[in-house]
């Protein structure tokens, strides 16, 4: 068995762990651990907030007990709000916290984007512009093209929640762009976990969401390889592991 850890800010879109960890069909098991949110705002100082040291560790001792092999900080924006350089920073910290490796969705993405060999990306995000700009700046440092980003204006995690498939398609289609080679929906209060072969279907592409590639990253700590592909491309280009 295989435990893997996650850091999950306040309660939205949490209910996809779970769910991915049945479509895994693996030795997998998904720990999640709930952060004080704090201020549920996508504003740059709430955010840096939502993820300071104190607050993610916090919530290792839980994840510690519960054997997990590995850490991810299960929050974008409350990671790439520090820059790429003050991300790295993040995440040392809380690997040195929590004795195991560590990272973030935000680096979850940038590494998922390079497995995939997407050069160009277009990115469908549910903040506010400016919080949306910072995202992109955080793809440039790691080596990606943003061909299209688009924005949604919403202010909190808990009104993302609430979106079902139907918003979810209609942010991936308008966000898209031709010279994409990959869609990137980067929040994890946003549902996707249940579309993803779907909206890859309808857009042609890979398209990478926050709780998909935040499970793939912690995978990617422990030197595991699960092939399921009911949760995209990124899950289908790892060679089987039988359990």
């Amino acid at each position: 068995m295989t435990a893997l850890g996650f850091l999950y800010p306040g309660h939205s879109a949490e209910d996809d762990y779970p769910r991915i960890e049945q479509l895994l069909g693996s030795d997998v098991r998904l720990d999640v651990v709930h952060t004080d949110i704090g201020e549920d705002a996508h504003r740059v100082d709430a955010l840096r907030e939502m993820g300071s040291a104190g607050r993610l560790a916090a919530g290792v001792e839980e994840l510690r007990l519960a054997g997990a092999e590995a850490v991810v900080w299960a929050c974008t924006s409350g990671s790439f709000v520090y820059g790429w350089e003050g991300a790295h920073e993040q995440v040392r910290a809380l690997a040195l916290t929590a004795g195991m490796p560590a990272s973030s969705t935000s680096f979850a993405f940038m590494h998922a984007v390079r497995e995939l060999g997407a050069g160009r990306v277009a990115v469908g995000a549910t903040y506010p512009d400016d919080v949306a700009d910072l995202f992109a700046e955080f793809l440039r440092a790691g080596g990606a093209e943003v061909v299209a980003l688009r924005g949604s204006g919403i202010i909190t995690a808990a009104e993302v929640g609430t979106w079902g498939e139907a918003e979810v398609s209609a942010l991936a289609r308008a966000a898209d762009d031709p010279d994409a080679e990959a869609l990137l929906l980067p929040d994890t209060a946003l549902h996707t976990a249940a579309h993803i072969p779907a909206l890859e279907k309808e857009l042609g592409k890979p398209v990478l969401t926050a709780n998909q590639v935040t499970v793939w990253e912690a995978l990617r700590l422990t030197d595991r390889r699960v092939n399921a592909p009911a949760l995209g491309a990124l899950f289908t280009r790892e060679p089987i592991v039988q359990a």
